[in-house]
């Protein structure tokens, strides 16, 4: 399980083991990591979009909240970055209420 680790990492017994153990907690760890760091890249390019459009992301997601919009952060960030139109349109949506 630590083929391709460098030197002794890989063929010693003892220091292999603390290697491949350290490596389990480290994705563990990272697990966890991986969802907040989309999370906050989600959230930036809503913001950006947002921004284009003349709203803050706080007033945007302030306005889907009262409008009763119930679309997530990861679908949101997915118009704003392909289908620009589809964000402007549900921009257009809540800001006329």
């Amino acid at each position: 399980m630590t083929r391709g680790y460098f030197g002794a990492r890989k063929n010693v017994w003892t220091v292999a083991k603390n290697t491949w153990e350290k490596g389990l907690t480290y994705a563990f760890r990272d697990r966890r990591n991986k969802k907040r760091n989309f999370r906050a890249l989600w959230i930036q390019r809503i913001n950006a979009a947002a921004r284009m459009e003349g709203l803050s992301y706080s007033q945007l997601m302030g306005l889907l909240h009262k409008a009763g919009i119930e679309i997530n952060r990861k679908v949101l960030a997915d118009l704003a970055v392909n289908y620009p139109e589809a964000f402007k349109a549900v921009v257009a949506k809540v800001a006329n209420k």
